[in-house]
Parts: structure tokens; sequence; C-alpha cells
């Protein structure tokens, strides 16, 4: 349950303890009632992080947790909550995989599934949302490693974003304050990605410590140590936890692609796509609606089709057909006329830039290597 506030204002909903303690420097409220926040708000006459008003509401408790209850018995069943993150499934086993897999630290558990949140305020397309894709790495390492592996994994995340094709300009580092750092974590980055409504989370990056294979032996009665098979050590491990939002991360590729401008006087959208994530590498096409064309065409496609994926298109003139494959962010368009059936060769159309070049069909793969 977390404690909230409201703005009669502009109805942003925010945590007590983040509302205070960011505005009155030095406040700790852990472990206060929401009676003592409520006081604490109105005599300070603190204001709405977003719009600056004063109006707000008494606090207010929230379950961040969606209810739902198993059994078949009406007045007999049990209430049970949505998980809101899939970390624990990752704990909870790991005692299995250290057996099962003999792995030596530092080691690492991924998992992607789905996770539910009541969320304070929704919106933004899909960077909230109630239900969404998360994938998790659960790195456990030694304590006194902790510090070289957290900036292993800052760097291969910056490059994991830009591989992607993710701008650098629109991406940066920012590391929570200690009000808002979850109570199992002391140290939390997050990689931020500038909206056109703000910088926003993207991938966050959090030191777990031991917390939660402590408190799972501690509630569990099970032995959940790291024995050193050189010196026989035991140790509980520590965690280094990196998180993606997928649904996030989709809208924010999608987002960062999309491209407008203006060619011959008419408009054009596309989506510039690193060519590694593009949906289509290649779309073929014939010039016109011609047998010969279409044969020849048939036989470049296929061709392509063994090592890239691709589509086929005769559905129109070839205008629209380059503007369907803009849209979808198709890097290369490949286009079969009459002067290919005499020489074998190729037009080449390169998405971003629309150059194209006329390539032997032998050296189709070379090209597209090369660009």
């Amino acid at each position: 349950n977390d404690a909230m506030v409201d703005c009669k204002k502009c109805h942003n909903r925010t945590r007590a303890d983040h509302l205070i303690e960011s505005q009155l420097k030095g406040m700790k409220v852990e472990g206060l009632k929401i009676e003592e926040m409520t006081k604490i708000i109105v005599d300070n006459k603190l204001k709405c992080p977003k719009c600056g008003d004063r109006d707000l509401t008494n606090v207010r408790t929230f379950n961040l947790l969606f209810t739902t209850n198993i059994g078949i018995i009406e007045g007999e069943k049990s209430a049970v909550y949505l998980r809101g993150e899939i970390a624990q499934g990752i704990f909870i086993n790991f005692k299995n995989i250290l057996d099962a897999m003999r792995v030596r630290l530092p080691f690492g558990i991924a998992q992607q599934g789905k996770a539910f949140r009541n969320e304070i305020t929704m919106g933004n397309a899909v960077h909230r949302t109630l239900e969404f894709d998360l994938m998790e790495f659960e790195y456990f390492i030694r304590k006194e490693e902790w510090e070289k592996v957290y900036k292993y994994w800052q760097d291969t995340l910056w490059t994991f974003a830009l591989d992607l094709g993710i701008s650098k300009d629109n991406l940066r580092w920012r590391e929570h304050e200690e009000f808002e750092r979850s109570f199992y974590s002391t140290k939390t980055m997050d990689i931020e990605y500038k909206y056109l409504h703000g910088w926003m989370e993207m991938f966050g990056l959090a030191y777990r410590t031991d917390y939660d294979l402590k408190n799972h032996m501690k509630h569990s009665g099970k032995d959940l140590n790291y024995t050193d098979p050189k010196t026989h050590e035991k140790i509980v491990p520590h965690v280094i936890e990196p998180t993606f939002g997928l649904s996030r991360l989709t809208g924010i590729i999608l987002s960062d692609a999309y491209r407008e401008d203006v060619v011959n006087g008419k408009p054009r959208v596309f989506l510039k796509l690193h060519p590694s994530i593009a949906p289509v590498k290649i779309a073929v096409f014939p010039l016109q609606k011609d047998k010969k064309l279409y044969d020849f065409a048939r036989q470049v496609y296929l061709e392509c089709k063994n090592k890239y994926h691709c589509e086929f298109d005769d559905s129109g003139n070839i205008g629209k057909m380059y503007r369907r494959q803009d849209e979808i962010g198709t890097p290369y368009c490949i286009t079969v006329d009459y002067k290919s059936l005499e020489d074998k060769t190729i037009t080449i159309r390169e998405r971003d830039s629309m150059k194209q070049e006329r390539v032997p069909i032998f050296k189709i793969f070379n090209f597209i290597k090369i660009i």
C-alpha cells in the first residue's frame, strides 16, 4: 500500500512521502501515520509537483497490486494478488537453479513476463499501463564486486539502447534521489528517454543488495547461501538488477524512428528503424504488371527470402509501394524492370535518403552489407 495525495486542480496523484521529502529537505516520513503526513502537508502549504497549486486532498492509502480471489465456494475464497514485478519468481527458484545448473558467481538469471500494477496515473501512450511486459535480469555477485559490476551493466544498457537505433540526443542517465529509491535498493539509476512531454524512464538499473534472498531465507526457513567451490565459504549473494519494459521500449523505438518530410510537394512518413530491428529488411517489386517482370521479381524475392525477412508487392504503382514500405521502416526496396530482363541488374532504393543504385543481382547481398 502507498500513501497518496491528489491535486484538486489538475488531478495529479503523487506519493505523499515523495511530496514531503522533496519539498522539505531533510525530513523523513517513514513510519508516520497518514493523518500525520496530512498535517505536515497542510501546515507547510506544500504544492502539487505538477501544477504548483496548494489545494491538495488529505493523504489516502492506495493498493498498487490488483486483488482477486481463489476458490470456488463463496465465503471461503482467499485473496490473492497479481504480481507487480517478475523478479520474485527468480528469487524463489534461486536454490533450484543453483543446484541444477551448478553455476558459479557471478551469474545471471533472466526472465520475461507479464506484470500488473494498479497505477496511480495512466497515460502517455504505453508508457504507463495496468498490464505490461517486463524483461529483467537478476545478476548475482559478491558484495565487494557490486560497483564494478554495476558499471558493467551501465555500459551494457547504454550500448544496447544505441544498438537499437535510438538517438543519443534523446537519452540520458539519471540517478534516483534517496526518497525515490525502492526500499530494497541502495543505488538506482534510469536511462531516460526524451518524449515530447518530457524525460521519462526507459531502462532501470538497481543494486538490490542481498535484501531479497535474506528475506526469502528468513520467512521460508530455506538455506539460500552460495558455497564457494574452492574456499567453501558460505555467502548470500548480492544482486544487480537491469529492468526493461518491453511495451514501453517498443513505443520509444517507434517514437524515436518516426520521421516526416516532403517529396515532390507531397508529405512522406517513414520509420527510421535500425536495419537490425526492422520487421521487413527488403521489399521486392516488379515495376509493372507484366508476367515476365512478375516471374523475375518473384525469383529475386525468393532468393532474398532465404537470407532476410522480405516482402513481395505488386499491388499498385511504384510510388505507393515505396510509401507503404517507408511507413513500416523497410530499409531497402528492390525494383525489377525491363532492363533487369536484359542484363540481370536491379534497382536498390535506400529508405532514408531515397537514393537508388543499379546493382547486378549476384551482388545484392554484398551491396546491402556494405550499406
